[in-house]
């Protein structure tokens, strides 16, 4: 849990269908839930001009009960780095009265949050809701490198090799979570890794 004190940290809500034109749905694995629990929620033919963008992970699990909402589209991608191309092609021919939804890890989020503020969408039109895994993407401060999928507390940078303490400071512009040294005085000081973002 975080601290309420730190402003920075993002805070997620619960998708509800909103009015609008056009639908827009970027899910990573337990997101897809966030998607399926909004159906029963949803007017008759709210799928129909629903675009959903997909990242199953490993597993690819979920596909099969996103198939089942007939979408007008369903792209699926191996890493958000994959499906990045198509969502910005997607916002960049989006017409007035899109509505965006995004479900699923932090990273997920945060990235395709910063993709939507970029073509200019209004933050008014973007539904967040967090699930899954609580790994962070964490910006090394010092060498600027990005790691995703952190789940050690401290976590060793994987482009400097400096351990770092794992802030829940967030850039929102970064859409990363901030990592600095924790032995900078004195690097024989090494504290136990443990996982606790999971």
């Amino acid at each position: 849990m975080a601290a309420k004190s730190i402003i920075s940290r993002p805070v997620y809500g619960t998708l509800s269908p909103q009015p609008g034109k056009h639908h827009l749905f970027v899910a990573d694995a337990e997101g897809a839930l966030a998607i399926t629990d909004l159906a029963p929620k949803v007017p008759d033919g709210f799928f129909a001009d629903a675009h959903i963008i997909f990242i199953p992970g490993n597993e690819g699990k979920y596909v099969a009960a996103l198939e089942a909402l007939k979408p007008a589209q369903l792209y699926q991608g191996p890493s958000f780095a994959s499906a990045l191309p198509r969502l910005k092609q997607t916002l960049a021919n989006a017409h007035m009265g899109l509505r965006l939804y995004l479900a699923g890890t932090e990273g997920l989020i945060g990235q395709a949050m910063q993709a939507a503020l970029e073509a200019g969408i209004d933050h008014t039109s973007i539904q967040t809701e967090h699930r899954g895994s609580l790994a962070r993407r964490m910006q090394c401060v010092h060498c600027k490198g990005i790691a995703e999928n952190v789940t050690t507390q401290p976590a060793t940078c994987s482009h400097c090799g400096l351990l770092l303490l794992v802030r829940d400071h967030y850039s929102r512009r970064l859409a990363a979570f901030q990592g600095v040294c924790i032995n900078a005085e004195d690097r024989s000081e090494i504290p136990p890794a443990e996982e606790i973002f999971r």
